[in-house]
């Protein structure tokens, strides 16, 4: 097994500018927020076949130690529909056991089921809900990602208004 050490960022192709966003921050001296990206590993093409892909994105997430999931309409559409990359990558993070904080691009911090994709639920995995903001993300990075492996807590999980407000948001 690789040496996890990566954050995956996981999301509908539809939310490619939210991804290009996070990317920024992470470039942005001005604001504290880093990850290392899983996606520079394995590259593929659009060209690459359905299966060289599948098998690229499970190389990327052996790598992970969490997971991003950016929450939107679509994520959950595509994330439940069984067939696209995203779901797979789901599937994948449940197989490996994965942390995954979901970062809702609406906005939203008190969990949101409009944006939450059905496998998650289904399998009642241990998630962190938070809004797509740069500090409550690494804050979730932080603290709920690395309780993860030894919690026995199950389903969806939020922050108080009380954590938003003492980080400033």
């Amino acid at each position: 097994m690789s040496y996890r050490n990566k954050t995956y960022v996981a999301f509908a192709s539809e939310d490619i500018k939210s991804y290009r966003l996070m990317e920024a921050w992470r470039e942005n001296k001005n604001i504290a927020f880093d990850f290392y990206d899983a996606h520079d590993l394995f590259i593929s093409r659009d060209t690459s076949r359905p299966e060289t892909i599948k098998k690229n994105l499970r190389e990327r997430m052996k790598n992970a130690k969490q997971i991003v999931l950016l929450g939107s309409r679509d994520a959950k559409r595509k994330g439940g529909d069984g067939v696209s990359f995203l779901a797979y990558e789901i599937q994948i993070a449940l197989e490996f056991n994965l942390p995954v904080v979901v970062a809702h691009l609406d906005g939203s911090r008190g969990g949101n089921s409009a944006n939450y994709p059905k496998p998650l639920s289904d399998a009642n995995h241990y998630t962190m809900s938070v809004s797509f903001q740069p500090t409550i993300i690494k804050y979730a990075l932080e603290n709920y990602a690395g309780g993860f492996a030894t919690s026995k807590t199950t389903g969806e999980r939020i922050y108080l208004a009380s954590v938003y407000s003492g980080l400033g948001l």
